[in-house]
């Protein structure tokens, strides 16, 4: 079985909606019936969403947002919600830092053994999961799909790079995840969690074979036109390519 396959969106954009669903699916024996997800840069916590759906479902949420107007629109959302924490804040990296992950998530009452945490901060995200010591289930995290597999890259932005699929791969080995998907994000499992999901063999030994080639294509070309907003074109515009 191939999880790309069960590919949907509802709020999400590359198919981790239905990923998700089928995962939870088979991880449901180890589950608790009270249900948690971390998000961010959450946005207003619908937009591009890769937890929101759930969230729809019954699920609980701690989302965090940094910009303050970002934020404003994610309190609209919440009055709905009930089940979302809101946390006006940008997710440090720096383990002495009062914004590490692990600083914010223990202001709220979330179980140190949840389920699912996405990174989407389009920068330093490897290194804010590479830093942060906790072990939810499942980790869905951005990285530069323009670059194929076997290069080793992490987010320098003065060269306008981001996080590599080979080098995301090497931080899950060391913090004890396999991959489970690749669809332009990535998406990791908790290996004593592996036995639950029926994955090819061959795919949890040479994960490489999951990498969507097709992504190489599509994420250069984003990445240029964000190169070329940044440089040339007005800042109304700049936002727009800021949070695609």
């Amino acid at each position: 079985m191939r999880l790309i396959d069960f590919k949907k969106n509802v709020y999400s954009e590359n198919g981790e909606d239905g990923i998700l669903e089928e995962i939870f699916r088979l991880l449901s024996p180890a589950m608790k019936e009270e249900k948690w997800c971390v998000e961010f840069g959450a946005w207003d916590g619908k937009y591009s969403s890769n937890t929101f759906n759930l969230i729809n479902s019954g699920w609980n949420g701690v989302y965090i947002e940094g910009d303050k107007n970002r934020f404003k629109s994610l309190l609209k959302t919440c009055k709905n919600y009930k089940k979302i924490t809101p946390i006006c804040a940008y997710v440090d990296y720096k383990k002495d830092s009062e914004n590490n992950l692990k600083f914010l998530l223990n202001k709220t009452i979330i179980p140190s053994d949840y389920d699912l945490l996405s990174i989407d901060i389009d920068s330093f995200d490897l290194e804010v999961w590479a830093t942060y010591d906790g072990r939810p289930k499942v980790v869905v995290i951005e990285i530069d799909s323009s670059i194929e597999p076997g290069i080793v890259q992490w987010h320098d932005d003065q060269k306008l790079q981001g996080n590599s699929f080979s080098a995301a791969l090497e931080c899950a080995e060391k913090k004890g995840y396999s991959l489970a998907c690749h669809c332009g994000n990535m998406i990791f499992v908790r290996k004593d969690l592996l036995n639950l999901l029926d994955l090819d063999e061959l795919d949890l030994f040479f994960p490489e074979r999951l990498f969507v080639s097709n992504w190489i294509i599509k994420n250069q070309i984003k990445k240029n036109l964000k190169n070329l907003a940044k440089k040339f074109l007005p800042s109304y515009v700049k936002k727009i390519f800021k949070s695609s």
